[in-house]
């Protein structure tokens, strides 16, 4: 089994940054896949980014250039520095885990664990 804890969210003016920190109690957290997710009010919950045990990562393509997905695997650890941030950003951001790490993964189906979520709020 595997817990994961996000922390790090918050509100944000249009422009600034959050770094979002995923804690993850598993003994084999360096072969997870790992990912964030986000849920805006009225929506699906949809794909941000996501990394494997090896490095390799995915982003959305409305956050590449501003979204920075990294992990820490002997701090079990994962994080998404969030720049630039925009009105549209705000949801809801919650981390999953995945058994198979070695590729990466988007669909939301294939994660096996996640966290309670973090609200981040961009507004003016």
């Amino acid at each position: 089994q595997v817990q994961l804890v996000e922390s790090g969210g918050g509100l944000v003016q249009p422009g600034g940054s959050l770094r979002l920190s995923c804690s993850a109690t598993s003994a084999t957290f360096n072969s997870l896949g790992m990912a964030w997710f986000r849920q805006a009010p009225g929506k699906e919950r949809e794909f941000v980014s996501a990394i494997t045990w090896g490095g390799k990562t995915s982003y959305l393509d409305s956050v590449k250039g501003r979204f920075t997905i990294s992990r820490d695997n002997g701090k079990n650890m994962m994080y998404l520095q969030m720049n630039s941030l925009k009105f549209e950003d705000t949801a809801v951001y919650y981390c999953a885990a995945r058994r198979y790490g070695l590729v990466v993964e988007t669909v939301r189906e294939e994660y096996e664990f996640w966290g309670q979520g973090t609200q981040v709020t961009v507004s003016s």
